[in-house]
């Protein structure tokens, strides 16, 4: 199976998610997205099909969201910012043949393997 998993490797849900892959024996593709942030039409993908809105996939609690004045923004400005400042992108998300999750829970992951 196929796996890819927008990973932060000092975030203790990110590492659970890539664990539980790997004891499913799936080695996924890794993309440190604060190394590599995605686009904003790939976030906006991974969101949509993870089934989320835009604004349960930010970060509100990072510093970031408030030096930026981001609680009344809208959509787009929200994308942009997540792109700009990859800190804020909720994770980790994981993508598969089967669907995208966003493992928030980590046994979310199970509906996409």
């Amino acid at each position: 199976m196929d796996a890819t998993i927008y990973h932060n490797p000092r975030c203790s849900k990110s590492r659970q998610a890539l664990e539980l892959l790997r004891e499913r024996g799936v080695e996924p593709t890794i993309i440190k997205y604060l190394d590599t942030p995605p686009t904003v039409e790939e976030l906006r993908t991974l969101i949509s099909d993870s089934g989320l809105t835009v604004r349960q996939a930010v970060r509100v609690k990072e510093a970031e969201f408030t030096e930026l004045g981001l609680l009344e923004a809208s959509d787009d400005e929200l994308l942009a910012a997540m792109v700009a400042h990859p800190r804020l992108i909720e994770r980790p998300f994981v993508v598969t043949d089967k669907g995208t999750r966003m493992a928030r829970p980590t046994a979310a992951v199970e509906e996409i393997l």
